[in-house]
């Protein structure tokens, strides 16, 4: 626990350093693109097309998801996927891309993993305006259900600053682990309910039942919650007690191994 505590404390004292990164490492990755920033919303918006086309239009035919537009059901889930999935590729090579640089100063590497979480959250936010406004045209009012996005949005943060740091650890230690990761959540694409309702009687309930103890789910479904007003937070205890287990578990996995081969990174890349 106590390389935990220092994982947050390092977090937490150079805070300032990972929004000023982060917006630089913004600025830096699309100034040579004609359209520059504008691809970091452009790209999600386009996905988002694709999938309405292929799974709203093509294999639903424009059927409701219990009784919500497939497509609002669907943006409001694939708007923190598209986050995490991004946030979690990036957080595990941020230590093998940047160590190099900061071995030759005194920096904390540990912050290294949350500077590319921060990075995305502007296209996030930008995400979130925008299911909202398809929610508004679809029929979709707030409600006190919607206040319930702020613990989520702490749920996504925790969870990806603790899978990231075990990440971008594992990636200096074991080079083909990154390849492994992608393939990952390639799958996990299509388990953590973002394009299928798998909740369903069209699937056995004990596949089911495993599939949502996914953290990616959790955070997934809790968005449509929030906005779609059907369930609150704690009336999903099991899930809940899971998923903040699993966000224990890689902290105390990840800040162990960061701190015990940290000196060691140099070398090891």
């Amino acid at each position: 626990m106590k390389e935990v505590s220092t994982l947050i404390k390092e977090q937490f004292l150079n805070i300032g350093i990972i929004f000023r990164i982060s917006k630089y490492e913004d600025k830096a990755e699309y100034q040579s693109h004609y359209l520059g920033l504008i691809w970091e919303y452009l790209y999600p918006l386009i996905q988002i097309g694709i999938y309405w086309l292929v799974f709203g239009i093509g294999l639903k035919h424009g059927n409701s998801t219990h009784g919500i537009d497939y497509l609002v059901w669907m943006v409001i889930g694939i708007t923190p996927w598209f986050f995490m999935n991004r946030a979690t590729l990036d957080a595990s090579k941020s230590i093998y891309q940047r160590v190099g640089m900061v071995s030759k100063m005194k920096f904390p590497v540990s912050v290294l993993p949350t500077i590319k979480i921060v990075s995305n959250l502007s296209a996030f936010w930008t995400m979130l305006v925008f299911s909202i406004v398809i929610g508004f045209l679809y029929g979709v009012t707030p409600s006190i259900y919607w206040i319930q996005w702020i613990y989520y949005f702490i749920c996504m943060i925790a969870w990806l600053i603790a899978f990231g740091i075990f990440n971008s650890t594992i990636s200096v230690l074991v080079r083909d682990y990154r390849i492994l990761l992608q393939s990952l959540m390639r799958m996990l694409f299509y388990m953590s309910g973002v394009l299928f309702n798998f909740q369903t009687d069209a699937f056995p309930a004990p596949f089911v039942h495993i599939l949502q103890l996914n953290p990616f789910f959790y955070v997934v479904s809790g968005f449509r919650d929030g906005m779609l007003g059907t369930a609150w937070f704690w009336q999903k205890p099991t899930l809940t007690l899971v998923f903040w287990g699993m966000i224990l578990f890689f902290l105390l996995v990840g800040s162990h191994l960061h701190y015990k081969f940290r000196s060691r990174f140099v070398d090891l890349i």
